[in-house]
């Protein structure tokens, strides 16, 4: 018999590499279109986001490159693992975005994915300015002088 996947009530999936990769200008959270088995994937933490990002259609945002992996259970029902997603938005943040994403250097990447309270997946979407290199190895040296940090103190 076959042994089921383990379902989360807490979802909190995070785009780590966004992070490296940008400065955070803005950050604003959303709503997803979902269809069918794509919920109970996301409840056992089965979302890729490292080549996401939003773009544009006409005056609808939608998230491109997320990958949501097919539901193990699921049938003939079964969804896409990389289709376009709708976010859901409201009208001023959505003609903000639109008119901040025209800049040059600016874009929409998504920043982290969680289940609130009343069990709808909500997405966490950043306003992002790409980081120089310099500024990486920043981050780096940052990073390692905190690790160096914790090893001391223990």
């Amino acid at each position: 018999m076959a042994q089921k996947e383990k379902v989360e009530k807490f979802v909190n999936i995070k785009n780590k590499r966004a992070s490296f990769e940008y400065h955070f200008l803005e950050t604003f959270v959303a709503g997803m279109v979902l269809r069918g088995t794509e919920i109970k994937s996301i409840r056992q933490s089965k979302v890729q986001m490292q080549d996401a990002f939003c773009t544009f259609k006409g005056t609808e945002l939608f998230v491109v490159n997320m990958h949501i992996s097919t539901y193990t259970e699921g049938t003939y029902n079964n969804h896409q693992p990389k289709t376009d997603r709708k976010l859901l938005l409201k009208g001023k943040e959505l003609k903000k975005l639109l008119d901040k994403s025209q800049d040059n250097g600016v874009t929409i990447i998504p920043v982290r994915m969680f289940i609130n309270d009343r069990g709808f997946a909500k997405l966490e979407i950043a306003l992002a300015r790409g980081k120089k290199l310099y500024d990486k190895r920043e981050d780096i040296k940052d990073r390692d002088i905190k690790r160096e940090m914790q090893r001391v103190d223990y």
